[in-house]
Parts: C-alpha cells; structure tokens; sequence
C-alpha cells in the first residue's frame, strides 16, 4: 500500500505549495478532509489518525492541537510552524544540519520544519562554529531579504493589492525579538542570542541572508580561505545535499547574486567573501523562501521519513 499523507493546513501558503510539489506522484496517496468538513474538530482527527504522515502547514497552536488530537502511535508528523522547532523530542528538518541528520529525520516520529530565515544563516555558521574557527558566543547579527510570501495570506493579498506603491524594502523585526531566534540559536550552536534584522521585499519569493563577521579579535583569525574549506567539506560529507558552495572568489559584486536565483526549487547556493587584510568575512546564503525555506523542505524530509526519492 501506498503511504497515506495528510496535509493538515492544506489550503495555506505552504499547504498549497506541499499539494503542488506531491500532485504529479504516484508512489504516496494524498488524503484530504471533505470541504463540508474541514472545520470539524472531528474530521481532522479521523484524518490525522489515518495519515502514515500528517504536514502540519498551520499556526502555531492549531499545530500543537493537531498533535494533541493524534491519538496512535503511528502517524509520524511534519511540522511547519514554529511550535516544535526547539522542543524536546522532535527532531530538526534541515537535512544537511550535519552528516547524521538526514538519518535522524529518517527514523524520526517528530519532525520539525525549519524556519525560512534561520536555514541560511544555521548553514553558514554552524560548520565554523563546529570546527572552531568562529566561537560559540560571537555576537552574531543577520541581515537579508525575502519575499513577500514569507508573510502568509495576508501580506501577499497586501502586496498584490498595493502593486507598485508597496514597499521596495520593509525592514521588519525591529523590537528584536524575532520568532525564529531560538531555532537559530540552538541549530547554529550559539551561546548567545543573534541580533537578526530582516527585511521583506517587493518579489513574491526568495531570499538572501548575510552574516557579516568581523573576525579581528578573536585570538585566532582564519583566512577567507579557511572559512570557505570548512564550509565546503562540511556538505561534501553529507549525503543527498542540495547545499551548493560557490567557489570562493574575489568579488565586488555578482549578478547572479539575487533573492529569485533559486524559485522553485529546494536548492540553497553559499558563498563566503572575504578581506584577510581587514579581517572581515560575509557569509551569504541564496535559497527560495517557499522551497528550501519551507514546502521544498518538507518534501525533502517526507522522502527521507519514508525511504523515497522525489
């Protein structure tokens, strides 16, 4: 029998984009609740409980609901909101996180769905905080851009709506205390929380992050080059990676460099620049706010919970 999958949430951003990307395969059955029925309490229990995985593409507390009202010990879940992405329990859904994760997510009955906005900066940092070349309390600070899809229903309507009067550039986050600072956090190997300053701009999808790293003071200060080595060798070793590193080159601008590069897809390119002379680096991560960001992800970690290839 074909795996039954159940995308609680199906009619959302992510939703939509999860029925997308699994319409065209025959090797899973998608289940979905009856439209006469989709505000029942009840139908999405029945269909929670039926589902050999269930995609929870919902806010936050109708996502700890979900799980509350999963009442066997063999629906396996996917979660793509925020709730479960630090708790105990659940394991974390970014497959190249270190060579052993893609095994975790395997065997995994919880999956937490990363967030857009950490997955760039958790791959850039965490290789280097692993090999001590950046140190675990560095004050870390991500900046970037997304686009507006990142926002859910209500800010694309907003967007959409505005046309060419919407904002170019919206910096957002700005009381610092940013939902996805804990996942970044903890993923990244940080022993102190980051400063992330995003912002949203006016393209349906997409995305850049930038950590800037000032390395002068630490009391070992690694080349550009080294950087880079370590970055590289990190997702050489993980099996199945769609994390591609740029060569490392000197460059004042590139123009493939953009939020768009990678629309559709699941893939994420990394880059680091650097100037040894200064003692200064950027790490920037290029990935689609909707693929690897989110839907594409939870595809990624539904072939690996269930032993299949897209």
């Amino acid at each position: 029998m074909k795996p039954k999958i159940f995308i609680d949430g199906e009619h959302g951003t992510t939703g939509l984009q999860i029925r997308s990307l699994l319409a065209d395969r025959n090797d899973i059955e998608i289940i979905s609740v009856p439209t006469e029925r989709r505000k029942e309490t009840a139908a999405r229990a029945e269909f929670l409980n039926a589902a050999d995985v269930a995609i929870l593409c919902l806010p936050d507390d109708a996502a700890r609901e979900s799980v509350a009202l999963i009442s066997n010990d063999t629906t396996r879940v996917i979660d793509a909101s925020t709730a479960h992405r630090v708790a105990d329990g659940w394991d974390y859904g970014f497959a190249e996180l270190d060579r052993e994760q893609p095994k975790k997510i395997a065997a995994a009955k919880r999956v937490a769905n990363p967030g857009c906005w950490p997955q760039g900066p958790i791959a850039t940092l965490r290789p280097l905080i692993t090999a001590g070349l950046v140190p675990a309390d560095y004050p870390v600070t991500v900046n970037g851009i997304s686009g507006y899809s990142g926002g859910g229903r209500s800010m694309i309507e907003d967007y959409e709506a505005k046309g060419e009067d919407a904002p170019e550039f919206l910096p957002y986050g700005l009381s610092l205390q940013h939902k996805h600072v804990p996942e970044l956090r903890t993923y990244a190997g940080l022993s102190r929380d980051p400063i992330m300053q995003p912002a949203v701009g006016n393209f349906a999808q997409g995305m850049i992050t930038v950590v800037p790293l000032q390395l002068g003071g630490l009391e070992r200060v690694p080349s550009g080059a080294e950087l880079h080595a370590t970055i590289a060798d990190h997702f050489a070793a993980i099996p199945g990676s769609v994390v591609e590193v740029a060569p490392f080159e000197a460059a004042e601008r590139l123009p493939d460099l953009q939020p768009e590069q990678y629309n559709g897809t699941n893939r994420m390119k990394v880059y680091v620049f650097a100037n040894d002379k200064r003692a200064q680096a950027l790490l920037v991560a290029v990935y689609d706010n909707l693929g690897k960001g989110a839907s594409g992800a939870a595809v990624q970690n539904l072939d690996l919970m269930l032993g299949l290839g897209s």
